[in-house]
């Protein structure tokens, strides 16, 4: 016997037309090659004294039994689906950051990314994300794109004294094997007001920020400064910024960082900083686009911070940021 497998829409069709013409079970299981008992079950399934049976329906139907039924027993069970609900909802984690992360510590829960992908998109988590004030938890998933300026397109913007091009940079920034190489850039709620400063490391993803009083120059300056004067000595090796006129005084950043130098890649070359890029992309999850940053205090932006770099990264072998950046390993499940 061959291995079984689902009906598929032709064969309701062809199930549907043979019904039609008052066709036995016996003869549409022969036409289409099925067991009479599996004719049968299909039609006792999708018919009944008031509605025919109908092979459209019936298929979605099918579809959608088969897109929820494993779901049920793997999400059902209380502590599993509190703990997707934590690390999801809660923590932000992605379904593959999840799923890799349990098997890295050898959870005694397994889900595969696809399991846990298809019960947010069931709707069992959506009653929570409603009183959060979002439609569906699949709203709540990462969202890759970001608009890009278009190719050949001209640079209005202030152009500002460049010490060093991103060619220039030490070789052994390309291969993050070495940690201490900076993306720096900031984010911006409604215009003219405070910004964040984003400060990314390339190797370990570790994210330092904080709230600048304006998107000018100074006050971005100071605040580089501050958060980076915490670090240990001679950890930092380079800062890589785009060219916006807020890093105009990173003259001033090297002078009072023991000469660190600034490498500036060219004008609309977002990929050149992708660890940044993606970062903010993150932290937008919980500072959204047009936001009054005024706000958010200090501790908020640090609570948020923190959660990033508490949460496990596939180009870190689902290592944290934290976890790279002080070599250590915790428990985080």
């Amino acid at each position: 016997m061959s291995q079984y497998t689902h009906l598929s829409i032709f064969d309701r069709e062809m199930i549907f037309s043979l019904t039609a013409k008052n066709s036995s079970i016996t003869m549409i299981a022969e036409i289409i090659g099925r067991n009479k008992s599996t004719v049968s079950r299909e039609l006792s399934r999708n018919t009944t004294s008031n509605t025919k049976y109908s092979p459209t329906k019936a298929q979605e139907r099918a579809v959608n039994q088969h897109l929820h039924g494993g779901i049920k027993k793997k999400i059902g069970d209380p502590k599993t689906r509190e703990l997707i609900r934590r690390l999801f909802l809660n923590n932000h984690w992605s379904p593959e950051q999840i799923s890799n992360r349990l098997r890295a510590e050898e959870n005694d829960i397994q889900l595969s990314t696809n399991t846990i992908y298809r019960a947010i998109y069931s709707g069992i988590f959506d009653n929570i994300t409603k009183a959060n004030g979002y439609l569906k938890a699949t709203r709540m998933l990462r969202h890759h794109g970001k608009t890009r300026h278009k190719k050949g397109i001209k640079d209005t913007r202030g152009k500002i004294i460049i010490s060093h091009n991103l060619e220039e940079r030490p070789e052994e920034a390309n291969d993050r094997l070495v940690p201490g190489y900076i993306e720096a850039d900031t984010i911006l709620g409604k215009p003219g007001e405070s910004c964040i400063v984003t400060l990314v490391d390339r190797s370990t993803r570790y994210l330092l920020a904080g709230k600048a009083c304006k998107k000018a120059s100074v006050p971005v300056a100071n605040k580089m400064i501050e958060l980076l004067n915490g670090l240990p000595k001679g950890w930092l090796k380079a800062i890589t910024p785009d060219r916006g006129k807020e890093f105009a005084q990173h003259a001033l950043v090297t002078e009072k960082l023991d000469g660190i130098q600034f490498y500036f890649p060219a004008p609309h070359a977002p990929w050149a900083r992708g660890t940044n890029e993606n970062t903010n992309g993150l932290l937008r999850e919980y500072i959204p686009k047009k936001a009054d940053i005024n706000s958010y205090t200090d501790e908020e932006i640090a609570s948020d911070v923190m959660t990033l770099n508490m949460r496990p990264r596939k180009c870190l072998g689902y290592k944290c940021p934290f976890e790279a950046y002080y070599g250590t390993l915790l428990h985080l499940t």
